[in-house]
């Protein structure tokens, strides 16, 4: 019982088979099928091979969400340099609630305005990048990608005597509240004041003014090598004294997340102005550079994604499938296309022979009666 059991079964299973077997005896090769074959066999492993490449590779996700973080400080990366002695100006931040923040982050590094062939090379090559960003929005996705963990790689000392020196580099960062704010560098030190703050710029002589300046970095939140903020590279060159130039930033909180770094930084668009202090003519200000910034309420998430190992796999499956089921229709399509062409050249040499009258037959050809007359 239990034999026919299993025999049923299997009786069974066999019916079932989608995918029966033609005996070897009954399939029949052609070269037209062979050359089929060997281009569908190419043009998978091709795709196959593309379709790879596309499975390494990476992409940005975006998503958007509301800023629910008002409580944390905000660091402000600094690196300027600006054509004026160190002891003639000063840098602080003034936020909206007239708060002044102190700088007691910044370092103020006598150097010379005019950079070394090595460094006014890079300076060129990081102009040039900026110009391709401002065209090809792509790229940020690339420098995203490449971004890494750990500080920046320390500059080079400046070899040259202090009295020599004609500029200062002030470098350093700042914490401060998450409102909108005003970072400015500007003739005097900074002191307190009950109204909010003061420059010390009556013992500067107007001869001296000259701000003239060169933004290596100047970015928001964390610090991740790699990533370039839309003002490093910016130098700004002036003739007139009193010159005042004005910066409008505004900032976006951004998490990034990528195979290499996971970091809390902050993205921004900029908007520059600048004009000469003319009192005479009617242009009122002090010179000096400004920095307006306002944070964004929205917070940016940008996530590294990776095509799934399944995904990739139907895909692959489906290329070597899709190829398989293609050519083969399309052989078919084509031998019988050929089939109806050649029968039909075929049709065409006998219906003239059909059409040729009985008394023009050879002598040598015998005509055979029907089998129902010969009856």
């Amino acid at each position: 019982m239990r034999r026919l059991t299993k025999k049923k079964a299997l009786t069974l299973v066999k019916e079932l088979d989608a995918f029966p077997k033609v005996p070897e005896s009954y399939v029949e090769s052609t070269a037209s099928g062979g050359t089929v074959s060997l281009i569908a066999f190419t043009l998978m492993a091709f795709l196959a091979f593309l379709e790879f490449f596309v499975y390494r590779d990476t992409w940005m996700k975006y998503e958007y969400e509301v800023d629910k973080d008002f409580s944390s400080k905000l660091r402000i990366n600094v690196d300027i340099t600006v054509a004026m002695r160190c002891q003639y100006i000063g840098a602080d931040v003034l936020d909206l609630a007239e708060n002044m923040v102190a700088s007691d982050g910044l370092k103020y590094i006598p150097v010379n305005f005019e950079l070394s062939p090595e460094r006014r090379l890079w300076h060129m090559t990081l102009l040039h990048i900026q110009e391709r960003l401002r065209v090809e929005h792509a790229l940020q996705d690339v420098l995203f990608k490449t971004a890494m963990k750990g500080a920046p790689p320390a500059e080079p000392q400046s070899e040259d005597s202090p009295t020599t020196l004609n500029a200062c580099r002030i470098q350093g960062h700042l914490y401060v509240n998450k409102v909108a704010g005003n970072f400015h560098i500007t003739v005097g030190k900074s002191i307190p004041h009950p109204r909010g703050h003061a420059h010390l710029a009556a013992l500067v002589s107007h001869d001296t003014y000259n701000f003239s300046h060169r933004i290596d970095h100047l970015s928001f939140g964390e610090v991740v090598p790699g990533i370039i903020s839309p003002l490093d590279g910016t130098e700004k060159v002036s003739a007139e004294s009193n010159h005042m130039f004005q910066y409008f930033i505004t900032i976006v909180p951004t998490k990034l997340n990528t195979y290499k770094v996971s970091a809390e930084t902050h993205q921004y668009s900029v908007t520059e102005r600048e004009r000469v202090i003319n009192h005479a003519a009617g242009s009122h200000g002090v010179s000096g550079i400004f920095m307006k910034y306002d944070i964004n309420s929205l917070m940016v998430k940008v996530t590294e994604q990776h095509m799934p190992l399944w995904q990739f796999l139907v895909r692959l499956c489906g290329i070597i499938g899709g190829i398989f089921s293609t050519t083969g229709m399309l052989h078919g399509v084509i031998g019988f296309l050929v089939d109806v062409i050649c029968c039909r050249f075929q049709i065409g040499i006998y219906k003239h022979l059909k059409e040729v009258p009985l008394n023009e037959q050879p002598n040598s050809e015998t005509m055979i009666p029907p089998e129902n007359d010969a009856q």
